[in-house]
């Protein structure tokens, strides 16, 4: 397909208006020379019709959330309620600038207000930040909180371990790691939890605590989870709870009552957001009571009949955001949270595991399962054994054929050829039913044809493509010939 810039033609041009038309709105301003460039930038020139069917073409080859099932794990993106989007978008939520005084969005000051007292009734957390942009941010926010905790304490030349299962989420060691933590890998044991006995014999006077995915990339609850706080705690270490699969338990568990010190949310997956190519994103983060003095500065707190930013916290690690985070993304979690109610969202996870189950027991007389039992909002498969020479990422081509986006591919690394598989708790049976269909479909074909999976896709826009050579030799920018 040609690109925008193939269709430039000298002298096109879009829509035009007279320049009297907005002289009283946007007044006509001389830039600085600093601001101005020497040379032309070399737009592409094309006509307004040109310009919407270029781009319009171009979504039609793209794949979304309102296309069709998307069963990435383990952050899957998810139905995006309509009514939500609307709200972000008033524009009296919309317009409202950052660095505007707190007497002016005294409603914006309130929702941010409610929603983290929401979060932490959701939580069983004492405290809240609603500035980290992403789960991984809300992990390094929980991860420098722990060090200043036991710098505080005077230990941090000492604790410099953290704590992880080789189930956790790959942001996990690297979150650590960025707050100047050691990770120490913890294994899987037979039923894919944390080895109790393994836990036991890493944990010491270098423990500054643990990391736990719960439920973990395999679908799986850490069903002693409150033995393993136990362990770390008695070490001197904290626990801190990845929530990015709060959907498989929301209503049911809350990490503050199962020993967890720290807990991130990813709004963009739980409550209601887009979430893919790289955003939008919000990770707020809940802590117990004795982390409270290290939260991100400022917090939203309650005056008798106002609500103000705080900034008075002596101890805290500081701003991890601009401003106070992503709001718009705050504005749908809240609207959300309110449109379901204590008995919708309880509803949000019996959904999210029985879909999850129901998929697993379709398909797993054709895939091997990694771990047998009950799963919660996820569980992974193995491309192995499926057909002669066929990987799992052929099976994920094939998928893209049947008109399905693959599911997450050789993670987690602790499966072998690995299928992450999460339907969300938003997919009717009915779609459930097609993409089983699709999958028993790729299995038959790969007993019996396993060249055409070697071959798959054929009717996408462009066939396999060489995702090693596009990963180490990336063409992020469009470049004339003479720059080639």
């Amino acid at each position: 397909m040609p690109t925008i810039f193939d269709k430039s033609e000298k002298g096109k041009t879009g829509t035009s208006f007279k320049e009297e038309s907005f002289a009283e709105e946007a007044p006509e301003e001389e830039l600085d020379d600093k601001l101005l460039r020497s040379d032309d930038p070399g737009l592409p020139e094309v006509s307004q019709s040109e310009l919407i069917r270029h781009y319009t073409e171009l979504s039609k080859k793209n794949y979304g959330v309102d296309d069709g099932l998307y069963p990435l794990g383990s952050c899957t993106m998810k139905h995006n309620p309509k009514p939500m989007e609307d709200l972000a978008k008033d524009h009296r939520f919309q317009n409202h600038h950052p660095l505007a005084s707190e007497d002016l969005v005294q409603g914006n000051l309130e929702l941010m207000y409610e929603l983290g007292e929401m979060l932490k009734s959701i939580s069983g957390m004492a405290g809240i930040t609603l500035q980290p942009a992403a789960g991984a941010h809300g992990e390094l926010t929980g991860m420098l909180m722990i060090r200043k905790y036991h710098e505080d304490n005077g230990e941090l030349d000492r604790r410099r371990e953290i704590l992880l299962p080789d189930s956790s989420h790959g942001t996990n060691p690297a979150s650590a790691a960025v707050a100047g933590f050691d990770a120490v890998e913890i294994e899987s044991n037979e039923e894919g939890t944390v080895d109790l006995e393994q836990l036991r014999s890493a944990v010491g006077d270098a423990t500054a605590g643990i990391m736990l995915t719960v439920p973990n990339t395999l679908g799986i609850f850490e069903t002693d989870i409150t033995e393993i706080a136990e362990v770390v705690h008695d070490a001197g270490g904290l626990c801190y709870f990845d929530g990015a699969n709060l959907n498989a338990f929301l209503g049911r568990v809350r990490p503050g009552d199962i020993g967890m010190d720290i807990t991130h949310f990813n709004l963009h997956k739980t409550f209601s957001t887009p979430h893919g190519g790289g955003g939008p994103g919000a990770g707020p983060v809940g802590v117990k009571q004795e982390l409270v003095p290290y939260l991100p500065v400022p917090t939203v707190e309650k005056n008798e009949d106002s609500y103000e930013f705080a900034y008075d916290r002596s101890r805290s690690i500081g701003k991890v955001n601009s401003f106070s985070g992503p709001f718009g993304i705050m504005v749908r979690a809240y609207s959300y949270i309110k449109a379901l109610g204590d008995e919708g969202l309880r509803e949000v996870s019996g959904n999210a595991v029985l879909n999850a189950n129901y998929l697993k027991e379709r398909l797993k007389g054709a895939y091997r399962v990694a771990y047998e039992g009950l799963c919660k909002h996820e569980f992974v498969l193995s491309g192995s054994g499926v057909g002669e020479g066929v990987k799992t990422v052929d099976i994920a081509k094939r998928l893209l054929d049947y008109g399905f986006h693959p599911p997450t591919v050789y993670f987690p690394l602790i499966v072998k050829e690995a299928l992450m598989v999460e339907p969300t708790e938003t997919e009717s049976k009915e779609a459930l039913d097609e993409f089983a269909e699709a999958m028993l479909s790729i299995a038959e074909e790969a007993s019996e044809d396993p060249e055409l999976l070697h071959e798959a896709p054929k009717t996408t826009p462009v066939g396999r493509l060489d995702e090693t050579k596009a990963a180490r030799e990336p063409v992020l920018r469009w470049r004339t010939e003479d720059e080639e």
